[in-house]
This record gives structure tokens, C-alpha cells and sequence, in this order.
């Protein structure tokens, strides 16, 4: 099972201070925490993209190739690529791009994000927002499987042997996982094209989250990618944490009580009753998130919002440290000593390469490059003959 973290880079007031971090703060403040969760041993580290303020996550990409620079091991994710309003061109090209870059440690979660005003800035409709989510996925797929792609849809305009480069490593595209927390529509595309569902459920209760997971495997197994448990889950995550529990609650509340995304709705106590936020000790939130797997099946994995509401850089590389070095250590070992055999492992490129090698018996990654008229892009009726 795989661990790690995710962030918004929100820029958020200290409510304890009043300290407000600028962009430039908060944007390397995201890279420490990235290289710090390698340092303790987390599996992936992920980012998530918005256009708006209060957030400086608009290029997931740069920040992930920074950060990949800087690292050798940790797996980097992001924690929503906008399949709406990116054009999957450039999606195929910038990811692979990435993946050579990194050795092959990317994969992407797609989703339609929760900003209604980004659809008209990248010029689209909202009201079509699943229907661009599909049709531009299906796209993205094909630009990452097939060579030259002539391809006609509603949303953009069409391509015409077009090759995306660079290829893919290896031949084989980055996993994707398809984020979603109240779109059936979503959960359903996952599980037809065989790929990853993660529900990022920190603001939900189990119930919805196990409808949503339960629908997802239901429909994995009806396209004969493998049985329901062999389907690949994510879940979301929050903690806060400290020796003692109620120096836990002390130092949290104010943050809580503060924050845009809690003010004004129900307790902390509440919340964290209804939902996976978990404020206590490193040993209460073992035993909560130990508890995850009853409701929605072994899954492979789970992300930790650790940076949020406005808490100074200390807190969050204190809390990263206590959740790579006490929590997840226990966590790993108690859900594999209880995975069923036959649930798979978290995906991974080197595993997904040997897999592709084993279905076709033998592998060449080399693309063969065809000449072509530089201005229109159009091969050579030559080159085309020989495909």
C-alpha cells in the first residue's frame, strides 16, 4: 500500500498570528515538504491544480519537475489534473514529458475541479463538464497509446496524424486515477477504462465514501479488468497531531475554527466524528485510519492533507515527520499482514512495465520517427503507405 501526501498550496492567514506567507513562501514551503516526505519514508507526494486565489497550484507540472530534481524515490502525483479544462494535447505531452524527466515516478488523478469560473477562462462551458471530462479523457488515452491519432470530437478541434511527443516510458503511460466525491459518472469512467478511483473523502461521511468506492468496484469487475478487490482505490485523509491528545485538540482548534473550509459548519468534534479528520495522538490515528479498509475493502492508497489553514511550515514538517516515522510504519505492516491475496500492490511504473512486457511477450519502446511537412504536421504519403 502506498502513503503520502497531498497539498493546495492554499495561502491561508496564520489565525493564531495573523501571518500571511507569500507566494513565494508557500510555493517553496511545498517543495521542502515534498523532499521531507521521501526523507521519512512516504510513497507519493501530490499537488493539486486551481487557477484562482487563494492557491498558487496553477502549474503542477513546474512544481513537480522541480521537486523530481530534488528527489530519487517518492512518486509524484497530482491531486487533481483538470481533464475539463486542460487540452488533453497538452496533458499527453507535458506528463510524458515529466515521466522521462522523473524515471517514470508520475501518475495523475483526473477530475473537473470544484472552481466554477475556471470553465469560462479556458474557454468552457461548465454545464458540459462531464461530457468534456469524457470525451477529452478518451482522447488523452489514445494520443498515450496510439502513435498517429486522426481524431474528430465536440470540444477541440481535430487532429490529423498527429503524434504526441515525448512517447510514453517505456511504451507505457502514466497510472491514472480518476478523482471524484459525488460524480457516479466518474466512478463509472474509472472502472471502464480499468484505471484507479480516488475519493478524496476528508469532508464526507464513511457512508457516502463506501457507495462511492462499492459503486466503482461493482463496475470494474462488469468490464473484466479483474474481480472488485483487485480494483485500485485511493482515499483521502486529514490528521493533526502532537504527544498528547488534548495538546492536539488545543493547538488545532484555532486553525479549525478559522479555516474557510470548516468555519462556520459543525465542531471540531463533530467533524472529526463524521469525517477521516483525526486530531490527537500519532496512536489515535493509527487506530482511526486502520478502521478504513472495513469500509470500503484493502485499497492501495491513501493521501494525508497535512499543510492546510494556515499552519506555519514548523507545524507541518512536525506533523509529516510524526506521520512517516510513527504512523504510517504501523499502518503499512498491520493493512499487508491483512491484504487478501490476490488485492494488488499500488501501481507503480516499474511493475506496470513488467506486466506490459509479460502481455505481449516481448517489448520495444523504440518509435520510429516519420518525416513530414514541418508546416502542416502532415507526413509524407510515403511515410503514410509504410504505417
Amino acid at each position: 500500500m502506498q502513503f503520502g501526501i497531498f497539498t493546495i498550496a492554499d495561502i491561508t492567514p496564520d489565525p493564531t498570528t495573523g501571518r500571511v506567507p507569500t507566494e513565494n513562501e508557500r510555493l517553496r514551503a511545498v517543495v521542502e515538504q515534498g523532499r521531507l516526505a521521501e526523507q521519512v519514508g512516504l510513497d507519493v507526494f501530490a499537488i493539486g491544480e486551481h487557477h484562482n486565489p487563494p492557491f498558487v497550484t496553477s502549474s503542477p507540472t513546474t512544481t513537480l519537475a522541480f521537486l523530481g530534481a530534488q528527489t530519487e524515490r517518492i512518486i509524484l502525483s497530482t491531486a487533481t489534473t483538470l481533464i475539463t479544462t486542460n487540452d488533453p494535447v497538452k496533458i499527453a505531452e507535458d506528463y510524458a514529458m515529466l515521466q522521462h524527466l522523473t524515471g517514470g515516478r508520475v501518475d495523475l488523478v483526473m477530475g473537473r475541479g470544484n472552481t466554477g469560473p475556471v470553465y469560462p477562462w479556458f474557454g468552457q462551458d461548465i454545464r458540459k463538464g462531464v461530457e468534456i471530462a469524457i470525451e477529452n479523457y478518451d482522447l488523452l488515452r489514445r494520443l498515450w497509446s496510439e502513435d498517429v491519432v486522426d481524431w474528430e470530437g465536440e470540444f477541440r478541434t481535430p487532429l490529423q496524424q498527429f503524434t504526441s511527443t515525448p512517447r510514453p516510458l517505456d511504451g507505457v503511460a502514466p497510472f491514472v486515477w480518476h478523482g471524484s466525491i459525488r460524480s457516479p459518472q466518474i466512478a463509472e469512467q474509472a472502472a471502464y477504462y480499468g484505471d484507479g478511483f480516488l475519493h478524496n473523502n476528508i469532508f464526507w461521511p464513511m457512508s457516502h465514501t463506501r457507495q462511492m468506492v462499492q459503486l466503482y468496484r461493482e463496475r470494474y469487475e462488469h468490464y473484466g479488468h479483474g474481480t472488485a478487490q483487485q480494483a485500485y482505490v485511493g482515499l483521502g485523509g486529514q490528521a493533526f497531531m502532537r504527544r498528547s491528545s488534548q495538546d492536539a485538540i488545543t493547538e488545532f482548534r484555532p486553525y479549525f475554527d478559522a479555516a474557510p473550509v470548516y468555519g462556520g459548519g459543525p465542531s471540531m468534534e463533530d467533524f472529526t466524528a463524521q469525517t477521516p479528520l483525526t486530531v490527537g495522538s500519532p496512536e489515535q490515528v493509527v487506530e482511526r485510519y486502520l478502521t478504513m479498509a472495513d469500509h470500503v475493502g484493502d485499497y492501495q492508497r491513501q493521501l494525508f492533507l497535512m499543510d492546510h489553514a494556515g499552519l506555519p511550515q514548523k507545524t507541518v514538517l512536525e506533523q509529516i515527520e510524526l506521520l512517516g516515522t510513527e504512523v504510517v510504519p504501523v499502518l503499512r505492516r498491520e493493512l499487508e499482514a491483512r491484504r487478501p491475496v490476490g488485492v494488488p500492490e499500488g501501481p507503480t511504473h516499474a511493475a506496470r512495465v513488467a506486466s506490459a512486457a509479460a502481455e505481449r511477450g516481448s517489448f520495444d519502446d523504440a518509435y520510429r520517427f516519420e518525416t513530414g511537412d514541418n508546416w502542416t504536421g502532415l507526413r509524407t504519403e510515403d511515410a503514410k503507405g509504410q504505417r
